[in-house]
């Protein structure tokens, strides 16, 4: 039996952001998982000047089976030396304690959904292959598996993986990116990151590198010279130490530069808020805004960039992969549109054609009825459809720790469905 919600499926008279360049009205259609702009057959779905297409979002940096709140971070009035005793603090707290009555599984299908009800269909889930390899596939949302990753360059880092040296081997052997944390801190360790990777020789364009906080002016030079890519979650860093990377020097000389939400238990409650807190930090710190587009390519091209995926995702050019976000139409600024959205704004969201959240408007993509997998949620007053049953999963994680416990990345209330 044909699966229905990778069907065939044109969007006409759209307002189309196919990258960054790129801007038209026009139609989009999908066929064979695939943009293309010549129609097919199945539905078409008339969209007009109420709505904008973007290409779905990535997500740089996650730990998916650690999006549950509150947020744990440092005594009021002071603030971490380095990611450590956050880590201790996180383990010894009572959120930490009543999570671990939730399965791993549960774990990550919150994470899947937090960053679902934000546009993302691509997120970098941060744990070692031996965690997740068998979880991943399993998501409603695409969480890679071609990775080589450390946890950081430091004597005190949780040893995830196979050592630095080979996990960035293997990551160049298979064109995958190498990931890890890095100056995430300002001890002499978390200092000298940089200079740790040249030692071994591996500061190259396969390296990701996750906050970059203590980065000084030459840091900076050589990750430009070696086409190393940063990705900065401001969230996060101000949260726990009251600053972030030097994000403006990075952008001036020319370091690809993502975005990413870090875990809820110092991040954001989803991308669309780290871009809302990402504005607000560059303002803080610079006296003037960030621009929307450079943001709006830090959740698309720049990260597809930095995965070695640019090929197929990051923009909705021909070819590539059906991720498809289409938001309500706020603003006639496309970027700023995005930039200003919430969960309440998403219309429809697709993975490789999959439709996975929408609108009754759109449950033609469906084959005009509701199919199994598949269940009806009402946010902000609105209906939608959204692959799996999140109202159930949130109702059995209240039963399981005992209240109403109040999840924020999940923008509905399981008792009034």
């Amino acid at each position: 039996m044909p699966d229905l919600a990778t069907g065939s499926y044109t969007l006409e008279n759209a307002h189309i952001t196919s990258s960054a360049k790129k801007i038209y009205t026009g139609s989009l259609s999908v066929h064979n998982k695939r943009i293309c702009y010549y129609h097919h057959g199945g539905p078409h779905i008339n969209l007009g000047d109420d709505f904008i297409v973007y290409p779905a979002l990535i997500n740089s940096h996650d730990h998916l089976r650690g999006n549950y709140l509150p947020r744990v971070g440092p005594s009021p009035g002071s603030f971490y030396l380095n990611w450590l005793p956050w880590d201790n603090d996180l383990k010894a707290s009572d959120v930490y304690a009543e999570r671990s009555n939730l399965s791993i599984e549960t774990m990550y299908m919150l994470g899947s959904f937090k960053n679902l009800f934000s546009g993302v269909t691509t997120v970098q889930d941060h744990f070692p292959h031996a965690q997740n390899r068998n979880i991943l596939p399993e998501l409603p949302i695409r969480a890679f598996l071609g990775y080589g990753l450390a946890h950081e360059s430091s004597s005190y880092d949780l040893k995830w993986g196979d050592g630095i040296e080979l996990e960035h081997k293997r990551a160049v052997q298979n064109d995958w990116p190498f990931i890890t944390h890095l100056a995430e801190g300002f001890d002499e360790e978390s200092m000298n990151g940089v200079q740790t990777l040249m030692d071994m020789g591996i500061l190259d364009d396969y390296c990701v590198l996750v906050h970059c906080i203590a980065l000084s002016s030459v840091d900076i030079d050589l990750l430009a010279q070696a086409k190393s890519h940063v990705v900065w979650c401001p969230a996060s860093n101000m949260f726990m130490f009251n600053v972030t990377c030097k994000v403006r020097q990075l952008l001036k000389a020319g370091v690809n530069l993502s975005l990413g939400t870090d875990s809820t238990h110092t991040g954001s409650f989803n991308l669309f808020e780290e871009m809302h807190t990402a504005r607000a930090v560059y303002r803080s710190l610079y006296g003037e805004d960030l621009p929307a587009k450079t943001l709006f390519d830090m959740v698309t091209l720049n990260p597809a960039k930095a995965f070695h995926i640019e090929d197929r995702l990051g923009s909705l050019d021909s070819g590539h992969f059906a991720d498809i976000l289409i938001l309500k139409a706020k603003t006639d600024d496309v970027f700023e549109n995005i930039v200003h959205a919430s969960a309440e704004d998403i219309e429809f969201l697709s993975m490789k054609g999959k439709a996975l959240y929408g609108t009754l408007r759109f449950i033609d993509v469906l084959g005009g009825s509701l199919p199994d997998g598949y269940s009806i949620i009402n946010v902000g007053g609105t209906p939608h459809f959204i692959i799996g049953d999140p109202v159930t999963m949130y109702r059995a994680i209240r039963t399981t720790v005992g209240y109403n416990k109040i999840l924020d990345f999940l923008p509905f209330e399981p008792e009034e469905q």
